[in-house]
Parts: C-alpha cells; structure tokens; sequence
C-alpha cells in the first residue's frame, strides 16, 4: 500500500481509537504497547524539530500536538482505570514506579514535580510566548512581503511561478504561526491536566485500597501511589518531549542545514574561543576542594576540540578579502584605448549621485544591478529584443539623492531616491510624514516616507515600494518608451541570424525581395515606438518581404505588419476579451481622411494648427475620462489616417495607443469610452 493510502486509513482509525481507548478497559499488555508507542512518538518528534531547516518544513506539527495531547490524555485515563480496578497497569508503569524513583513515593512525587516544573514553568511558557510573538509580527510583515514580492515580479527579479510560490510560502507561514500560538495552549493544558489527575490518583488510589480493600496506610502507598507515580512518570516524559519540539520549532531560524550541523559548526567557528574555554576549565581544578579530575578532563577534550579547528572561521574583512584572479591588465588612464572607453556613448546610462552608491555596493546590500540584469530579461520576453546593457556609474555633478537615465548621452528622465527612505504611494497621504513627491512613472501622489515608519504606511494600506525598485520601474519604462533607439543595427543582424537559423527559407525570401537591413531596422523601430513587441519575427519578416516587392515605404510596411499582427496587438490591451475603445464621430473621421497628404517623410493631415491642437486636447479629455473610470482605452481609427494621427496626439496623450479597425481581433467584445467630435470644443 502507498504511503498515502496508509495515511488516509491508519491516522483517522488512531484518532477515533484514541477516543475509545477512554471508555473501553485495555489489557496490560496492550496498555505497555501503546506507552512505548507514545515514548517513541515523543522521541521521533524531537528529532524531527532538530533535523528541519525551517519551521514550515514541519507544518502540521500544530494538529500534531493536538492529536499528540489528547492520546497522552487517553492513556492516562486508561491506566488509571486499571490501577484503581485491579491494582497493577502493566510492566511499564511499574518499572517506573519501582525501578526508576528506587520504590520511594516521596522521590517520585519529586522528580514528577521537577519534571512538570520543567515543562510548564520553562519550556511551555518560553514557547508560548515565542509563538505569540512570532504570529504578532508574521501577520504584521505579511503586507510588506506581499508588496516585496509584487516589486520584485515587476522588476523582472523573479517569474510569475516564483512569485506565486513565494506568496505561498507568506501565506503558509502566517498561517503556521497562527495556529502555533494556538496550539502552545494544548502544552499548557497538558501540563496542568498531569498534576490533577495524578492527585486524583493519589487520594482515589489511597480510598480504594483503603475503604474497599481493607489495607493498611502501607500497603495501599506501596501498591496504589507507586503506581500512580509511576503512571505520571511515563506521561509525563513524552509530554516533556513533544513541549522541547515545540520550542525548538518555534525559535527555529531558518538556515540551510540542520540544528545539530548549525549548532557544532558556529560553536567551533572560532579557535581562540575554545582554547581559553578549555584553560579556564583546567585552571578551576587548581582550586582546592574541587575534584581535579573532571575539570582536567574536560578542560582537555576542550583544548583538543580547539586543536582540530583550523582557523577562525569568521567572515572577512574588508582588508581581508583575496586577491581576485589577475585578468587582462587594464589600460593605462591617459592611454588611447581608456579615453577611447570614456568618450564612447553608451546606449543606455543609469547615474547616480555619491550618497545613492550604496543601491550598486553588495557589501551594504545594494541589489540594483542585479535588478537590471534580471530587467533586461524582463524586456526581451516582453518587446522581443534584448536590451543593451546599461552602463552605471556615479556622477558628481548630480544633486543629492538624484539618479539620471541616458538614452545615446541625452539625459531622458531624472528622478529622486533618498537614502533611509521608501516611496509611499496612495490616496490620503497627509498623516505620513516625509517629502511629498511625484511617483516618477505615473505621476501619482507620493511621498517619500523614513524607513522607521515603513510599518505604518503598511498598516494604513499604501503602496510601498524600496528605492531600488523605484530606479528599476524608472528604467523599464524609459526602455520600454525609447525601444525603438535602443535597437541598433547589430542588435538587428543578430535577429535576422536567428530567423536564418530556424526559418533560413523565409530569410532567403527576404533577400530576394531587397530588404536591406537597414530597412529592417526602421520597421521594428517603428513597431518598438508604437509599443508593438517583435516577439513574432519570424511572422513580420515574411509580412515585410511580401509587402517589399510593391513598395519599400516604412510607413507602409509598417502598417501592413501592424494589420497582419492585429489581432495579438489589441489583445494585449483588452487581457479579459473586453476591449474599452475611444472612436471619432464619423464626419469628424471623414473629415480627416480628406486632409490626408502624402509627403516625403510619409502621409500626414494637413490641418492647421488650432485644430491639430484641438484635436490632441479632445482625444486627451476622452482619454483621462476612461482613465478616471478605471479603464485603460485604446483609439481606433481607420487604417489610412492611424500612423500620423498617433503623431498628432501622442504628444497630449503619450501613453494612449492609436489602432486601426483593421486591428480590432474578432473574439474581443469593444466598450466604448467616448466619441471624439470636433465640432465640439474640447475640455480637459
């Protein structure tokens, strides 16, 4: 039978036999069965606790310990029953009654009492509070995990499996140490409920021997109280087991090994530690009156655990860190090939001002780069190319607290990120103190708030979001916004080898139609600016050989992959089929197609500026309307005017995407925002 299969039929018939071993009489025999059972159980579950590496890996140990308390329980009502019926429970109470306290009722009450003391007093107790605590502070972290990993998911650090598995890991450790506290009371009941009923037992197993049994005082001590010390005894001993596995659970960190590895390797983490411990115990024989022998002996395997310990296996220091492994030797400063290095323009640039180098230093937990690297992944599964690499380095001339975004050396954003802060973004931000700001993306309402109070904006439901997040998101969207600059002809021979290596009959047909690879690179350029991802290269670049052998105007070829790509484009922006839409009246649509011109540089609407501008405002007011009731709207327009009407009103509404109906996929279901009618004036 499959372990499975086991458990689902033999843990509820042990449950509902627990119940009935407190009405049904057991024999002796079966009772010392189940005694050793309940040691062995206890001692398992100790060594359990030890060997986890966090405490989510023992995660049912809260029911555990219910299940664990209420069989103590049982079998203490089932040997009860038998010693005040026949007067003896088994070999296994009374070894303990007379072997192990040496038959003496006084030595057994004591060591029971020290016994309970223990448990209830040290452990339970400690344990209790431990799993208060650690529930308190769970469930308060939960929503600044939760926001940690949304941020690293945005940031591209992590996939979106990862992300689900981490805010399951949240959830069930919130969970544990919730039901963690709960549980430690089942301890402290236990503990309790072993003194009562081995009172009652004492004053009842005394009266039966007494009254029904016509003994004397000793003989009823002999035969009823050893064994009920006994019983005790052998209760109590797993009970004390299983209260150490719950304190050790709870005060377990996690680690990547065991407790007794974790415990053995930083206790002899350092050598000089021993070797005075092992002296001072050598020493303290020298003092009359104690026995010499112990201390000599112990000082000495001391001193020789010392010995086998190498060094000091402490971090390194700063000025202790080794030589790295000598590279290619760099060039001089005032060499042609350094100069050369510092005047290139880099693609993409990331400065930072001298108080924001702690975001890149990994000795005082910076992350950016790393964030930038996983960003770059980020954006090539999203847009289809792979983003170049960005060059970071501090610039003296910044303010403080200021970070720059280069794009070909021409600064494109700049924002802010305070050292000991966090960007608090929200609603109601007027009981927060710190410096009111802008959120750098979106424009929202903020503020940056001091770390100390990160748990009270939590509390109050914001949005907070750590510094290197705030860079990492800046960034995405100013590679995201300026794709199509970042795209350089090599990157564009690199993907046209990539077609030649799973498709080479398409690349041939691209070829032959004369498509040179700078034309090519104006056409994803365009689609990049227009937010359209590449992704699907194979499928533009026959869409662009086909279309080249009529016309090599970009615009055109642009258009004719836009319309073979529709249907995945306005599927991106309508993710539960439903698509919110802003259209134009249709006079003021034809009216349009009539200005429609064609020049050199490509088509575009010969109005003149008033309506151009009156134009953009009223797509603009339609648009922050649609934004303003929660929706993310998209303009449709004909096919013919879409490409330089985006260039009209990209301006006073950048982030709004301009389609053609042609576009429109048939499974979407369209909502329509607003109608723009220029016969009307436009408010904003």
């Amino acid at each position: 039978m499959k372990p499975n299969r086991i458990g689902q039929v033999a843990i509820p018939f042990a449950i509902v036999g627990v119940v009935v071993m407190m009405v049904v009489p057991l024999p002796p025999a079966l009772l010392d069965f189940l005694l050793v059972c309940n040691i062995t159980a206890g001692l398992l579950t100790l060594l359990s606790s030890m060997f986890v590496r966090r405490a989510l890996d023992f995660s049912i140990f809260p029911s555990y310990l219910l299940i664990a308390t209420l069989a103590r329980l049982a079998l203490n009502i089932a040997a009860t029953r038998l010693i005040l019926l026949h007067g003896a429970a088994g070999s296994v109470i009374e070894s303990f009654g007379h072997f192990v306290v040496g038959g003496s009722v006084i030595v057994g009450l004591v060591i029971f009492l020290i016994l309970i003391v223990i448990q209830f007093v040290v452990i339970t107790n400690g344990a209790g509070r431990v799993a208060e605590v650690g529930a308190r502070f769970t469930l308060d972290a939960m929503p600044g995990k939760q926001m940690a990993i949304d941020a690293d998911l945005n940031a591209g650090i992590i996939t979106e499996e990862q992300a689900k598995q981490r805010r399951k890991e949240v959830a069930e450790e919130a969970d544990f140490y919730g039901a963690m506290d709960g549980a430690s009371k089942f301890v402290k009941g236990d503990a309790i409920a072993a003194i009562v009923i081995v009172l009652i037992n004492l004053v009842g197993g005394l009266a039966v021997g007494i009254v029904q049994k016509h003994m004397d005082i000793t003989q009823a001590i002999n035969t009823y109280s050893l064994l009920t010390i006994g019983e005790g005894l052998v209760s109590q001993i797993p009970a004390l087991l299983v209260s150490m596995s719950a304190g050790l659970i709870v005060t377990r960190a996690a680690t990547e090994d065991d407790l007794g590895t974790d415990l053995l390797r930083q206790f002899t983490m350092h050598k000089r530690v021993l070797q005075i411990a092992g002296a001072v115990v050598c020493l303290i024989a020298m003092v009359p009156g104690l026995p010499k022998v112990p201390f000599l002996v112990i000082g000495a395997i001391v001193l020789l655990i010392a010995s086998r310990v190498k060094t000091d296996a402490r971090p390194a220091l700063a000025d202790e860190v080794p030589a790295l492994e000598a590279g290619p030797p760099e060039p001089a400063p005032d060499s042609p090939e350094a100069l050369a290095i510092d005047m290139r323009v880099e693609p993409l640039e990331l400065e930072l001002a001298v108080d924001l180098v702690d975001l890149v230093d990994p000795a005082r937990d910076g992350d950016l780069l790393d964030r930038v690297k996983a960003l770059r992944r980020k954006i090539a599964k999203e847009l289809g190319f792979v983003m170049p690499l960005v060059r970071t380095r501090d610039n003296l001339d910044l303010p403080s607290h200021t970070y720059a975004i280069k794009v070909h050396g021409v600064e494109l954003a700049r924002g802010e990120a305070p050292p000991g802060t966090v960007l608090v973004i929200g609603d109601d931000l007027s009981a927060l103190p710190g410096t009111r700001t802008r959120e750098p993306v979106f424009g929202l309402p903020a503020v940056w708030l001091p770390m100390e109070f990160r748990h009270q904006a939590e509390m109050a439901g914001a949005t907070v979001v750590d510094r290197a997040s705030v860079v990492t998101t800046h960034l995405a969207e100013i590679a995201r916004r300026y794709a199509g600059r970042l795209l350089s002809r090599q990157d564009v021979k690199t993907l046209m080898d990539m077609v030649r290596a799973s498709d080479p009959v398409v690349a041939d047909d691209l070829n032959a139609a004369n498509v040179t690879l700078g034309e090519m690179q104006r056409v994803l350029q365009e689609l990049l600016d227009e937010g359209v991802a590449i992704r699907d290269l194979v499928r533009i670049c026959e869409v662009v050989s086909e279309r080249a052998r009529s016309t090599k105007d970009v615009e055109a070829l642009v258009e004719a992959v836009r319309q073979a790509l529709g249907p995945a484009i306005s599927a991106s922006y309508a993710p539960d089929g439903k698509l919110p839409v802003i259209s134009f009246e249709p006079l003021t649509e034809h009216a349009l197609l009539e200005t429609l011109r064609v020049g050199d540089a490509g088509s575009f609407l010969a109005l003149d500026p008033q309506t151009a501008e009156q134009l953009s405002l009223s797509v603009a007011a339609e648009a922050e309307k649609a934004e303003q009731a929660g929706h993310q709207p998209v303009l449709v327009c004909a096919a013919r005017i879409r490409s330089p009407l985006r260039r009209i009103v990209h301006t006073a509404a950048p982030r709004l995407p301009v389609l053609s109906y042609a576009e429109l996929g048939p499974q979407l279901q369209l909502e329509t925002q607003g109608v723009v009618n220029l016969a009307q004036p436009a408010t904003v």
